[in-house]
This record gives C-alpha cells, sequence and structure tokens, in this order.
C-alpha cells in the first residue's frame, strides 16, 4: 500500500495537469481517436474515413483490430473514460517496473513494493510516459504485453525457466499496433521457432477473424492506410523521432535518395540490434531483449513519436541489473536523467534562437535516436559482453554461460 502511494501521489500532479487544468480541445486526443473508431464500429462509420473533433481532426491510423479493443470506451463518457485510462496507464506502468527491475527490487525482501512503487513514482516524470498521458496513449499497453510475453517463465520440477516466452503477448500487441512484430524478426534470428510459430499464428488468427467481420475496413487498411504514414501528422516534425525523421529533418536532398539513406541506416540497425538480442538470448537475459528489440522498432519505424520511447522504462531495469555494478548503475541512471528531460522539444525551441548554433540545436533536437543507440551499445558493452544471465531468473546452475558442461554442478546440468 506504501508504494502504491508512491506512485499515487507522484501521478497526481501530473494527471491532474494534463487531465484537470489542461485546455479541453486537448483532452486526451489519441484516447478520442480510439473511442471514435469503436464509435464507427458501432455506427457502421468506415473506419478510416473518420476524424475526431476540430481543432485536432485526427483519423484512425491503427489495424483494424484495435477498434474492437477500445469498445469498452464507450461504456462511459469521454471525461471519466480519460481518467480510468490514466489509472490504467499508470496500473500498467507499476507492471512493467515489477517485471523490468525484477532483479533490482528482490534486493528488497519485504519491502520490495515499497521499492517498485518508489521506482514506478520516479518512471512517471519520464517525458515518453508523461506524453503518454497526455495524450491517452496505448504505448502502455503495447510495453508491459510485450514485456510479460518475453520475460514469462514457466515451471518444470527443477525449478521455473525461461524458455523465450510464449508469443501470446506480442501477438496480441502486434493486432493492435504493427510495430512489435519486430519480435518475430528476433525470435526467427535466436531460433525460438515454437514462440515464433505461436506468436504469428496467433496474429494471423485475430487478423483473419477480425477480416470476416469488417471486410471493408481490413481492406482499406492494408491496401492504403498502411502504405501512407502522412496520416500519422508531419513526419518531419521534432515529434517524429524515429531515423527516418531524423534524415527528413537533415537530408540535404528529398524523395529517393533520402530513402536511400534511411533504409541503409534501417538495415545497419537491424544487423547489430538483431546480434545483440541473439547474444542476449543465449545469456537468457529476457529484459535486456526487450529492451533491445523495443529500440530497434522506436528507430527502424517510419514515425517514432516521442511517446513510443516508452521502451526506455524497460531499458534503465535492463541496465541496472541488480544494482551491484556500478557501472551499469550509472548507465542506467544516466539514461534515467536523460528521459527525465525535455530535450526534443528543448531543440526545437533552440532552433527558433537565433545565438544557439543550428547543429548544437539539431543535437538535441534528435536526441532520441542517439539516446536509443548509445542505449543499445550499452547493453551490449555492459550486458551481453559481460557474459552473464539474468540474475533474476531462479533456475539451478546459471552463474555461468560460459562454463564448460564438465565444470557444471549436477543440479546445473539437471
Amino acid at each position: 500500500m506504501a508504494g502504491a502511494g508512491l506512485l499515487a501521489a507522484s501521478a497526481a500532479p501530473l494527471s491532474w495537469h494534463y487531465l484537470g487544468s489542461y485546455p479541453q480541445e486537448h483532452f486526451q486526443v489519441d484516447l478520442e481517436v480510439y473511442r471514435e473508431g469503436a464509435r464507427a464500429l458501432v455506427t457502421g462509420f468506415p473506419l478510416y474515413d473518420l476524424r475526431t473533433t476540430q481543432p485536432q481532426f485526427l483519423p484512425f491510423t491503427y489495424p483494424p483490430f484495435a477498434a474492437f479493443t477500445a469498445l469498452p470506451l464507450l461504456l462511459a463518457p469521454f471525461t471519466v473514460m480519460g481518467w480510468i485510462w490514466t489509472v490504467v496507464q499508470f496500473w500498467l506502468l507499476w507492471v512493467t517496473v515489477g517485471l523490468a527491475f525484477r532483479p533490482f527490487l528482490s534486493r528488497f525482501g519485504a519491502r520490495a513494493p515499497l521499492a517498485q512503487g518508489a521506482v514506478a513514482a520516479s518512471c512517471v516524470w519520464m517525458l515518453p510516459v508523461a506524453e503518454g498521458i497526455r495524450y491517452g496513449q496505448v504505448n502502455a499497453v503495447v510495453v508491459t504485453l510485450c514485456l510479460w510475453d518475453v520475460t514469462r517463465r514457466r515451471r518444470t520440477p527443477g525449478g521455473r525457466v525461461w524458455d523465450g516466452g510464449s508469443g501470446i503477448g506480442v501477438a496480441f500487441a502486434a493486432a493492435v499496433k504493427l510495430t512489435p512484430a519486430v519480435f518475430w524478426m528476433h525470435w526467427a534470428v535466436a531460433r525460438r521457432w515454437r514462440v515464433l510459430a505461436v506468436s504469428v499464428a496467433s496474429a494471423a488468427l485475430i487478423t483473419v477473424c477480425t477480416a470476416l467481420v469488417l471486410p471493408p475496413a481490413s481492406v482499406a487498411y492494408w491496401t492504403d492506410a498502411l502504405l501512407d504514414p502522412d496520416r500519422l501528422g508531419p513526419n518531419a516534425g521534432t515529434s517524429n523521432q524515429s531515423l527516418r525523421g531524423v534524415v527528413m529533418r537533415l537530408s540535404p536532398v528529398d524523395g529517393a535518395a533520402a530513402s536511400v539513406v534511411w533504409l541503409v541506416l534501417v538495415g545497419a540497425v537491424l544487423a547489430g540490434g538483431f546480434a545483440l538480442s541473439r547474444r542476449l538470448d543465449r545469456l537468457e537475459q529476457p529484459v535486456a531483449i526487450v529492451a533491445v528489440v523495443g529500440l530497434v522498432a522506436f528507430l527502424v519505424s517510419p514515425v517514432s513519436w516521442v511517446h513510443h520511447m516508452a521502451w526506455g522504462v524497460v531499458v534503465v531495469g535492463a541496465l541496472l541489473g541488480d544494482a551491484r555494478e556500478r557501472r551499469r548503475m550509472a548507465a542506467a541512471l544516466t539514461v534515467a536523467a536523460l528521459l527525465w528531460m525535455r530535450l526534443p522539444w528543448w531543440g526545437a525551441n533552440l532552433l527558433a534562437d537565433p545565438e544557439v548554433p543550428r547543429w548544437a540545436a539539431r543535437l538535441v533536437q534528435n536526441s532520441y535516436p542517439q539516446l536509443a543507440l548509445l542505449s543499445l551499445a550499452a547493453l551490449w558493452w555492459l550486458v551481453a559482453r559481460a557474459g552473464r544471465r539474468d540474475p533474476g531468473l531462479d533456475r539451478l546452475g546459471v552463474d555461468d554461460i560460459d562454463r564448460p558442461a564438465a565444470e557444471q554442478s549436477p543440479q546445473g546440468r539437471q
């Protein structure tokens, strides 16, 4: 209860700022998109023709299944649902912290929930989390589903064993928002064929069933809406922190040449990122895997808004580990501190100041892609290169992955 109280105390002023005193026309604008998508299903209005009310006029940009999951938003007035959804997001943050920081929290014994509340309270003020509250975003659901899925363990007579995940959580997340499908590429590279098959089959089943119920909407999405990134808003603005957004802001050329530059960068990130995630899979570091794949998805997606960096909470947990190594603790605190700052928006403001060098303003404006790349490097250097398994996995004989089998204990071999 004390841990939950810490989280509530930290969340209260932020919630009141964005839900109580914020201009009404900016109230939970993304949640309004989800709600209007659900309303379109009920009324029969074409899902991908709708626009929210002025002054936003936002379209529905998610797969058709997402509109089904939003149907409960119609059960109460919009303002009420906005507050309920905010509480749900904070609860999901609590769950995410419990999973991502498990090795660290386990050191507190019976006081682990209090420590969990303290960590979650600090994460509330990270810019991506705060922006998710501001807009009523779905990122908290996506991150929690993927983290729960990949870190899930099964019970065996010899203890609890991690076997790569279940695939179900990622399937549901990908059916709501496509970017989690990047985890399928990780499972393919890591040769986790069973998990991959379950996840792809589950997502395909959801998609096919949705298409049977909503054939026109499904055709419109998969042949038109999905292929039009401009539906999401101005791709070259500060809000788009993906590699493509950086290229669009910095590239002196337009069109095909800029696309080639972007694709080359995407290829490099995919190659390096999945090599790292495969290594972490062999080391049984599920939290670090989620951090790496989430960062890869953030970088390679054509559009990644600031709040899509919600993976940063998992990154901090993966870097921190059990907080017994000073280098990892310093890296985790550095990433957390950078996420507490409003760096992209500071950079946008600096661009308007003629006394600030333009290169310096651009450096700050494009801070999240740089942070993502540096975080990937830190995860390799501090976690993958060290060659140790996750101390949060309570399994016999998992201290040193690189020890020869002959040197392991009989219990470890069992």
